[in-house]
């Protein structure tokens, strides 16, 4: 491992990247510059302004162990702890989810749903099932200023990294969070249900990359058999405690919207929209729509 207490911060950096980029990691300058930033407490302008300076024995130290994490495999965003979504900082737990850029494609089509029908500015009632670290529903909460939220979770830990997020993000006051399996503790009516549910096949999970695999937790990754035995579940729960007029919109994962929709019609919803594809083309959110009576 390299000594960085010799190094400038401009060495250490390097040195860094260098180490990342002898590993095949793909996002080699990216992350040394994080981490570097992380271990030093300074943002960007704050090390190009440093980066002639000499890190001390603790900052060497922290680089070094990031270093050391990073290089087995772990990701950045669980080294720091945090990770942002929808422009909202978010604290992680070993029992949430990393959020990712497609899971953004929920949001895009619950906002673009809800204005198709004109209800962005009424007091709307929202429920996320599964909400791990609060994602989704803070996400829509700060773009629905009149809205209330509801997330769920099994994992007590992940509802109180929610809470946490909540708080940080000044939405507390608009978001509860209850410990209930999908949406068996809720009580309705909802305008809008959101979910992110897991959804890779049992078989598949020990193909996953290893920073998924091995950091993500299990119960939101796997799906059963064929992926979808969460969207069985909560699908039906969902439409029981949809408002007329309201939406239920999921993340689903490659070649799974079919069934998906499949199911929502099957429990009394209409498929108001395609599918949204997400930067890959992979159709990611899937949206049904229960008719207003």
């Amino acid at each position: 491992m390299t000594d960085f207490a010799a190094q400038t911060v401009e060495g250490a950096r390097r040195a860094l990247a260098a180490k990342f980029k002898a590993a095949s990691i793909e996002s080699a300058d990216l992350d040394a510059r994080i981490l570097t930033g992380h271990a030093l407490g300074l943002d960007l302008t704050g090390l190009i302004s440093a980066a002639q300076r000499r890190l001390t024995p603790d900052e060497s130290a922290c680089l070094e162990d990031f270093a050391r994490r990073r290089l087995a495999g772990e990701p950045v965003a669980r080294i720091l702890g945090e990770k942002e979504f929808w422009g909202l900082p978010l604290r992680l737990s070993s029992e949430t989810l990393v959020p990712r850029p497609d899971t953004e494609t929920v949001v895009e089509l619950a906002l673009e749903s809800l204005r198709a029908g004109g209800n962005l500015d009424r007091p709307l009632r929202i429920a996320d099932l599964g909400t791990g670290s609060g994602a989704i529903l803070l996400a829509l909460l700060s773009e629905l200023p009149a809205a209330q939220g509801f997330g769920t979770d099994i994992s007590n830990d992940a509802l109180h990294t929610a809470a946490a997020n909540a708080a940080r993000g000044g939405l507390s006051h608009r978001a509860t969070f209850v410990a209930c399996d999908y949406a068996a503790g809720l009580s309705g009516p909802f305008d809008l249900i959101v979910s992110n549910p897991p959804y890779i096949r049992t078989a598949d999970i020990a193909g996953l990359a290893a920073e998924v695999r091995r950091h993500d937790p299990l119960a939101a990754l796997d799906g059963g058999a064929d992926g979808l035995d969460a969207y069985r579940a909560l699908i039906p729960q969902a439409v029981s405690l949809l408002a007329p007029g309201g939406h239920l919109v999921v993340e689903a994962g490659l070649g799974q919207s079919g069934p998906i929709e499949a199911f929502m019609t099957n429990a009394g919803l209409t498929p108001a929209t395609a599918p949204k594809a997400d930067l890959a083309g992979i159709p990611r959110a899937v949206a049904g729509h229960k008719l207003a009576q």
